[in-house]
């Protein structure tokens, strides 16, 4: 199992410093990595220090945040991520993460699921010639993300279908989809084959696996049985030391 502490959140306690971070979960035994935002990052120096340690960056987000929802925001989208595949091939990332953004109030649901599929056909053009993924991610509207479109995974998946490219896939955060009330078993189907890319952290509270009500044993069992092969994201913000949090995470995780 290929754990990948996001380190927006993990060991940014103890290094302020981005970068050591990066060296940081080298040294606790992790080959891979992830982050949140890019244009705030020192990123020349994120490439060296990935270069140096070793250390895989898994990927990171489409910036800046964009609106899938709306056509006449179609352009922008199309330039973020550009802009993002660009810092995806300086930085090595295989993949994207892109979100819906807001809900519309005035367009139905099905207008702006269409829409929704319309740009990402387009991002898959990108995405195709530059060999990078971009990974859909529902959020939950319940406890972190109040408004967005895109908060369940059976519809997020029902897009990748439709848009139907190897280079766009689903990222399944199983802390947003408990918040959603949803199973793993039950929202995921047959359909793993389109899930690019895993996040965990506990619920309640979003922090390391351990510390809340979701039975990993039983999370980790579905992926596996169902063929999931890819990384584990640990999106989580620690609940005390980020090497204690993570020790946590493992034994949970790989128990």
């Amino acid at each position: 199992m290929l754990l990948s502490p996001c380190i927006e959140w993990v060991f940014k306690a103890e290094h302020p410093d981005f970068c050591e971070r990066i060296r940081a979960a080298s040294m606790a035994g992790f080959t891979a990595v992830e982050f949140h935002m890019w244009r705030d990052k020192p990123l020349s120096d994120i490439e060296r220090t990935l270069a140096e340690t070793g250390v895989a960056l898994t990927g990171f987000l489409v910036e800046p945040r964009v609106t899938l929802t709306d056509p006449a925001a179609d352009a922008a989208t199309l330039t973020a991520v550009r802009e993002s595949l660009e810092i995806a091939r300086q930085l090595k990332a295989p993949a994207l993460v892109l979100a819906s953004g807001p809900t519309i109030a005035d367009r139905s649901r099905p207008q702006q699921h269409d829409a929704m599929v319309a740009v990402l056909r387009q991002c898959a053009r990108l995405a195709e010639d530059a060999a990078v993924t971009i990974l859909v991610e529902p959020v939950n509207t319940r406890v972190d993300h109040p408004g967005v479109f895109l908060d369940l995974t059976p519809e997020g998946l029902d897009m990748i279908e439709e848009v139907d490219s190897p280079r766009v896939r689903l990222l399944y955060d199983m802390y947003h989809s408990t918040c959603m009330g949803e199973d793993p078993q039950g929202v995921l189907g047959d359909r793993i084959h389109l899930v690019g890319h895993v996040q965990v952290a506990d619920a309640p509270g979003r922090h390391e696996p351990g510390s809340g009500a979701i039975d990993w044993k039983r999370y980790m069992r579905v992926l596996r049985t169902k063929g999931y092969q890819g990384a584990i994201g640990m999106e989580y913000r620690p609940s005390g030391g980020s090497l204690q949090s993570l020790q946590r995470a493992r034994e949970s995780l790989e128990g």
